[in-house]
């Protein structure tokens, strides 16, 4: 089932009451889609899909046309979501900067998202306010919720990059939430963007339960985000849940796992379209039983299922859908 924005901050409520955590996940093919709605709907779990400005470039095509590219990807993922029923999911924006305001808009204007994310962590601390509550105003007024962030996380996502690392202040943190009216709060906090290692993040978990803790002392509590998270523990993840995070971003994972299983599909099946040299081009025959792309996208989409599985059994939103 396609989530709204209103079943959508249920979820959240949920999982903040129950202290679980909702995977988020980004993908930009109908294959991700398949693969990661199939295992959350395994766990009945609720989740929530996310696109980037890079996906719906690459989704429109060659023409990059990133309103096109939403309306596929937001399509696709509610008539795939839209067979179960135990189970639900949103689809959000993720990191939209500034320059991307309009497609903000646009995207909740016509119906395709559940929530969007503002980042204007760059900009100095009142122009992150000033442009945070622009899309605040707009969003809330169609029922679509909304993630900002203050401090910035190292490292490469799609079109975010840092070289630095910037950690979140609690009391910019209160400030921000309070003046923006955000429903989700991106926390800097150690963990970084792209392909790394929990064993080598220094994560803060002391500063995740300082600005949790300070959001609900002055009665602003609000879901806190972890971003850059697809390299981290299974206790890291845990910990983080437990002092005040309900949302955990993932990415990289899946994009391992994808090109993972079909470097070991070809590895193993590469004579299906290659010929081997013991065999002469006459008697050659390629196999379509072993090229048909769904023979290996299959692979791929059971491992991210496989995956999703495992992280939402690590969030503990196994069975905990609004659904059930």
């Amino acid at each position: 089932m396609f989530f709204r924005g209103d079943q959508l901050k249920k979820v959240f409520l949920k999982a903040k009451r129950d202290r679980f955590g909702i995977v988020a996940s980004n993908v930009v093919f109908d294959s991700q889609i398949r693969g990661i709605v199939q295992g959350y709907a395994a766990q009945r779990s609720d989740g929530l899909f996310q696109m980037s400005s890079g996906a719906v470039k690459y989704a429109a095509g060659e023409t990059k046309e990133i309103n096109t590219g939403a309306q596929l990807i937001s399509s696709m993922v509610k008539i795939i979501a839209s067979q179960y029923k135990n189970s639900g999911v949103g689809l959000h924006i993720d990191h939209a900067t500034p320059n991307y305001f309009d497609f903000v808009v646009y995207c909740i204007e016509n119906d395709l998202v559940s929530s969007v994310m503002i980042d204007a962590s760059k900009e100095d601390f009142e122009e992150n306010i000033r442009i945070s509550l622009e899309v605040v105003k707009v969003a809330h007024k169609h029922g679509v919720l909304v993630e900002g962030e203050i401090g910035y996380i190292k490292g490469t996502e799609d079109e975010i990059v840092s070289d630095t690392q910037l950690y979140t202040k609690p009391d910019e943190a209160l400030e921000y939430v309070k003046r923006t009216g955000v429903d989700l709060f991106a926390a800097s906090v150690g963990t970084n963007h792209g392909v790394t290692k929990g064993s080598k993040v220094t994560l803060k978990l002391d500063l995740i339960k300082e600005i949790d803790n300070l959001l609900i002392a002055n009665n602003v509590e609000t879901g806190i985000v972890l971003h850059g998270a697809s390299g981290l523990t299974a206790k890291q993840q845990m910990d983080a849940i437990n002092n005040g995070v309900i949302k955990i971003n993932k990415d990289t994972h899946y994009q391992m796992d994808f090109a993972r299983e079909t470097q070991a599909y070809w590895e193993k099946e590469k004579d299906a379209i290659l010929k081997p040299d013991s065999i002469s081009e006459d008697d050659y025959v390629p196999d379509k039983k072993r090229f048909d792309p769904r023979k290996w996208i299959l692979k791929s989409e059971l491992a991210m299922q496989a995956s999703v599985e495992e992280l939402v059994q690590i969030t503990g939103s196994t069975g905990k859908s609004i659904l059930l």
